[in-house]
């Protein structure tokens, strides 16, 4: 398993929007892309900038299922949509799961 954050500087007005948007994502997800675990949206507190920051926090069967993702019609379609309400340009991290032996 791995999971992913995805960072997004939200333009101030549209904060419910995003959310919006995240939540009909995460639906999409579940029922359609394969090796989608589940993903939680943290709103970032005491920002006096222009933007509201976000992380999207997502967990996946494997990296190559979240690059599949990454290369759907479905992502793209979003994150064209995205650029109207997003200031700069969103990155990722991909954080690998540690498995411990007992």
């Amino acid at each position: 398993m791995i999971n992913v954050g995805m960072y997004y500087n939200v333009k101030k007005g549209h904060e419910k929007e995003f959310e919006d948007t995240f939540s009909k994502v995460v639906d999409y997800l579940k029922g359609n892309v394969n090796g989608f675990e589940k993903a939680s949206i943290y709103k970032k507190v005491g920002n006096e900038s222009n933007t509201t920051e976000y992380m999207i926090y997502s967990e996946w069967k494997d990296a190559d299922s979240f690059r599949e993702f990454t290369t759907a019609k479905a992502f793209h379609e979003t994150t064209e949509y995205g650029k109207s309400i997003i200031e700069g340009r969103p990155y990722h991290r991909i954080f690998n799961e540690v498995k411990q032996e007992n």
